[in-house]
Parts: C-alpha cells; structure tokens; sequence
C-alpha cells in the first residue's frame, strides 16, 4: 500500500483505491510509476506525460488484448455416426427407496440454498455498515471516532483503510499544533494555526482565546482607541458590554480632544462677538438661563446684552479680548451620556480709549457648558499684576 497522487486530479488518496473519490477515475490496477521520474500515471498512455519516458507495458499489454481478442473457442461437432440408445424402464424393486433419497437430497440442496441466501444477505449487511461507518469516519474530526473504526473494521477493503489513516494523521497533526498554539498563549501563533487550519474543529476555542487576549490588552491600555478597537475587531466578541461600560465610564469623566475642541471654540465665538459689538453672535453662545452670570443668579440673555454695553461706555473707541489657551476643564455626567463641562482660563481684555490712550486687563474666567453646547455660566475675575 501507499499514498498517491490521482494522475488525473492530484488528490491524495491509496494506490488501492478502486476509484478517486474526488474525480472517479479508476485507480488499482490502472496505474503505473515512471521508473525514470517516479510520478504516477496510467497504463494505457504510451508514455510518462512528465518526463516522455515511453511506457514498456503499453505494447504488452495491447499485444495480450489483441491475443485475447483472436481466441476463439472451437465448438465440438458431433459425430455422424453416433447413435441415441434409449434407455427403457427399470422395473427395480427399489424404486420406491430411491425417491426417498431423491428427496433427501432435494432437502439437502434447499437448506444449502438457504444458508446461502442467509450468508449472502449477512454478508451484504456487514459490507453495508462498514461502508457506513467508513463514510461517517471520514468526514468526522474526531481521532477517536477513526480509531474506533480500524480497530471494529480490521477486515475492511485495504483502500478503506489507508483512508482512515491518512485522515487520522492529519488529525493528530492538527491537535498537536493546537497543543503548541495553546502553550504559546499567544495571538500570533492562535491566528496562525486557524490561518494553517481554517476548518479545526478547535476553531470556536482558538477564537474564544484571541478575544480574551485581545480584552486583557485593551483593559491594560484603559483609553478610547483601545476600547473602540476591540469593538472594531469583535463586534460580536464576549467582552462587549464590559468594553462599551468602560466607554461610558471614560466619555464621563476623561474630556476627549474633539470636546476640548468645542469648548475652546464656545469661548472664542463669546469673545470675538463682544470684540465685534454682535449681540446676535453674543447670545447664541450662551443658555436662555444662566444659574450664574457675573455674580447674578438665573441670568438670562438681556443680561448679557446689558453686560455688554456696560463694556463699550462713552471714553471706549475699541476693545480687543484674547485668550490664554490655559483652559483647565472638568467633565460630569448629568444624564444619560449627557455631560456638563466645568471650565477655567484667563483672558486678556485689551482697550482702547477715544483720547489715544489704552489700557489692559487680565481676567481669570469661570464658567460652565451645558449638553447643549452653550454657556451656563459666567463669571470674571481682575487680576491686578
């Protein structure tokens, strides 16, 4: 026995094989090696298709059909002068004992009939179950169900049975990268092995293994990116909720960089419009109410307006607010994924007066954004440098 090549679709299979089982082609006895190259191909082509080395049974065996072919078997003619004697009655006394030996015999050949019938039918049956067990082992991935068969079947056809340990050898081989791959504890090797095994039946433990290591290194990491990287590589992996807790947990306390963003961009819309006397722009960045504006309790929008005015009096000609880029913000949740943002900086208020004269201020602010994106609250305080 051994393990070859089909010649005609290059599946793996025994040289005892009456037939490849991938393409049909008739194997035992219809092949023959090249004892020049050594590949596999079959008989009744006049050369080796690989290397050209021309085939010596090729004629022996055209030669042997065509002797088979012009045998003919004489058939005996009878003889002219051969006569028929008939043979007449016997009037033996014994006749009546011979028709109880016809019928012994006639018995005789019946229950041989029956017990080759029977014998016939168990036979069947027995080349029927292993034939079952042959397919259902083959496409099994367990080595325990093959093993199961070579040794219930140890009479099965030779082919069967070169078969079922070829493909118990592939499994073994497959568990023990599996073992390595496991050990290894590793990432890399896990993906590895389903990359060299893509239909394992260990493939569910492999990616069960990967998704574990993968949280374990996101929880270590403890940011956004990581967390939204683990969702990106397993949507549907084990840890979601706990990634998507820990999300949340972040986004209500840690100021991401496109909220720092919005609220430098809040307060420079606030100050460019009193740079520009825009009380439109004004009170479009701040609430309706404001629980503080400049030490005054639920401020609304004419507040601010009036706060405005008060700044351009009868002596100022031209103001200029700039900001520090100092802003120091803290970050609470006050609703379900609704957030509530704390902030301090300084400004600088720069002013010029009618007669040509100009004067600086420097303020320490302290405010608060609401979910909506505008100003709660507003308050300044002078720092005389």
């Amino acid at each position: 026995m051994a393990i070859i090549r089909c010649p005609e679709c290059g599946h793996q299979i025994s040289d005892r094989a009456p037939v490849c089982p991938s393409c049909g082609i008739e194997i035992a006895g219809k092949v023959t090696h090249c004892p020049q190259c050594g590949e596999v191909y079959l008989k009744d082509m006049p050369e080796c298709p690989y290397c050209h080395h021309p085939n010596h049974l090729f004629k022996s065996d055209q030669v042997l059909e065509s002797k088979k072919t012009d045998e003919v078997t004489p058939i005996a003619e009878p003889k002219a002068d051969s006569t028929i004697i008939a043979t007449p009655p016997s009037d033996n006394p014994k006749k009546g004992e011979k028709k109880s030996h016809t019928t012994l015999i006639v018995a005789l050949i019946l229950s041989l009939l029956f017990c080759g019938v029977g014998y016939f039918f168990y036979n069947y049956a027995q080349q029927s179950q292993e034939k079952e067990a042959y397919a259902f082992a083959m496409s099994s991935k367990d080595p325990n169900v093959l093993e199961n068969y070579l040794n219930k079947y140890k009479n099965a056809p030779a082919e069967h049975i070169d078969s079922i340990q070829a493909h118990l050898t592939t499994l073994q081989q497959i568990d023990n990268d599996w073992t390595n791959a496991v050990v290894s504890n590793s990432k890399a090797a896990l993906e590895s092995y389903l990359q060299k095994h893509p239909d394992s039946p260990y493939k569910v433990d492999a990616l069960h293994k990967i998704d574990s290591l993968d949280f374990v290194a996101v929880q270590q990491a403890n940011n956004l990116v990581a967390y939204q990287t683990y969702l990106a590589d397993h949507p549907n992996g084990e840890y979601v909720d706990e990634v998507n807790d820990n999300i949340k947990k972040i986004n209500s306390t840690v100021v991401q960089p496109e909220e720092r963003l919005m609220i430098s961009s809040v307060f420079r819309t606030f100050f460019q419009s009193i740079n520009s006397k825009d009380e439109d722009g004004l009170t479009s960045m701040v609430s309706p109410l404001l629980s503080s504006f400049l030490g005054k309790s639920d401020a609304t929008k004419s507040d601010v307006i009036t706060f405005l005015n008060k700044l351009y009096n009868n002596n100022v000609s031209k103001m200029t607010w700039t900001l520090q880029n100092d802003f120091n913000t803290a970050k609470k949740e006050i609703g379900d994924e609704k957030y509530e943002y704390s902030v301090n900086f300084s400004a600088n208020q720069n002013i010029e007066n009618i007669d040509g004269t100009s004067t600086t201020q420097h303020y320490k602010i302290k405010a608060k954004i609401d979910p909506d994106n505008k100003i709660s609250e507003f308050n300044m305080t002078r720092i005389i440098q």
